[in-house]
């Protein structure tokens, strides 16, 4: 580990906004107030030092995608939106430095115009790259790993106030990408990058369950990332997006599966101006691997997300399950998605250890019921071994958690190392990592 830097005391004090002034801050879909007595917008990395330092109970707020209190505090939130860091690119190694408050949408910009490209997106690029990285977030394929596989490097403030900055040979890496917020404020994320490429989405439509379970490793081989939307009653449609340098022409046929002739919503009624191009109009990588414009607000805005990701192995298994309570899920369900994801050695990553079989819930926005039904979904996949997105809503809770992550034992023990006072913690940690 790299020496920690001490904050800088001719830095200006950091801007403060007292909660009860204005509006209380909550998550984007609108389901959770959080409880901070006071939001800090930080100007400088000596500001959040400060902060940081002097405060009983911390956490860095990004864009507010999340779906449960992972970020909540009592006392003071950190806002890293006015967080003046240039980004600064390493061409030989292929690496970019980002500010950690930057949302992909913005991050892309960057690297279209100097012919880079991430290894993939999740379906919207309103994230940011901190808030993404932290919780194992992702996009599908079969080949590629989490947007946290990217992560070369972090900077993070240690609740000390000690900067501290990681490289990719450092030891404490790979227990660090996937965080949680429980170890620090990020302030800065190194990613690797690879050459631009090009993409074309052709949509699908008429795919059955009996096709799908006969092809499954065929169906998610097929393009550089396949989405099956279902019901869990039928499967509705498939977004097949390929790279034009593996593959020239789209075949009008998929697995049985008719090619669409128009844009199309994988929610019902949803205006599709908010989608990014399909109908095999080939683009730029950013233009086409997300669902989502970033300009349009994503899916319908008011709803609710979990997702469970489980070994591949069991991928047939693990759908059939959830088939079963089709009848319980469908009438709370605006949308299911299934998606791909590749291994990777990331403490607490989804993926950690073996390529998974991701199953999303898009909800309506009624949370006692869905919060009621979780855990059935979770006793149906638990036999298979089923971990929760870390983002999303989710009951199961420590103990099961602690046997799903061969390395949570490792993970607090970092967690001691980096926040010995506890300033970060919350009831979500206490709930899924366990006590301190």
């Amino acid at each position: 580990m790299a020496a920690p830097q001490q904050p800088h005391p001719e830095e200006p004090a950091t801007v403060t906004q007292d909660h009860a002034v204005g509006a209380p801050l909550r998550t984007w879909a609108g389901n959770l107030t959080y409880r901070a007595a006071r939001v800090h917008r930080p100007r400088t990395v000596a500001e959040v030092q400060d902060v940081v330092a002097r405060s009983e109970r911390v956490k860095a707020l990004g864009s507010r995608h999340c779906f449960n209190d992972i970020a909540d505090t009592t006392a003071d939130h950190v806002l890293l939106d006015d967080l003046a860091l240039p980004v600064e690119v390493d061409d030989a190694a292929g690496l970019i430095r980002v500010p950690a408050g930057m949302r992909y949408g913005e991050l892309v910009r960057e690297l279209a115009g100097r012919g880079r490209a991430l290894h993939n997106l999740a379906s919207l690029p309103h994230i940011t790259v901190a808030g993404a990285t932290a919780t194992g977030t992702h996009g599908s394929g079969n080949r590629n790993g989490s947007l946290s596989t990217s992560v070369a490097g972090l900077e993070l403030v240690r609740s000390d106030g000690e900067l501290v900055v990681l490289g990719a040979d450092d030891a404490d890496l790979p227990g660090a990408v996937v965080h949680l917020g429980a170890l620090g404020v990020v302030t800065r994320v190194v990613l690797r990058t690879q050459p631009t490429f090009r993409v074309r989405t052709s949509a699908y439509l008429g795919l059955t369950w009996e096709r799908l379970f006969a092809d499954l490793d065929a169906v998610t081989a097929a393009a550089y990332s396949v989405s099956v939307f279902t019901d869990w009653h039928r499967v509705t449609s498939v977004y097949v997006k390929s790279r034009t340098d593996e593959l020239e022409v789209a075949p009008e046929d998929f697995f049985g599966a008719r090619a669409a002739t128009e844009p199309t919503h994988m929610l019902p009624d949803a205006p599709v101006e908010n989608l990014t191009d399909q109908l095999d109009l080939p683009g730029e990588w950013h233009e086409r691997l997300p669902h989502f414009r970033a300009e349009f607000t994503p899916s319908r805005g008011e709803e609710l997300q979990s997702e469970y990701f489980v070994p591949r192995e069991h991928a047939r298994a693990a759908c059939e399950a959830l088939r079963s309570l089709a009848g319980r899920i469908s009438p709370l369900l605006q949308v299911g998605e299934i998606r791909t994801v590749a291994a990777d050695e990331l403490w607490l990553s989804p993926a950690y250890g073996g390529d998974v079989l991701a199953l999303h819930f898009t909800w309506l926005p009624d949370q006692p019921a869905v919060t009621a039904l979780l855990p059935e979904i979770e006793a149906a996949l638990r036999p298979l071994g089923a971990r929760p997105h870390w983002g999303k809503l989710f009951t199961t809770g420590a103990a099961e958690l602690e046997r799903l992550y061969p390395r949570m034992a490792d993970f607090r023990d970092l967690v001691r190392r980096y926040d010995p006072r506890g300033a970060f913690r919350n009831d979500y940690l206490d709930r899924t990592i366990g006590p301190a």
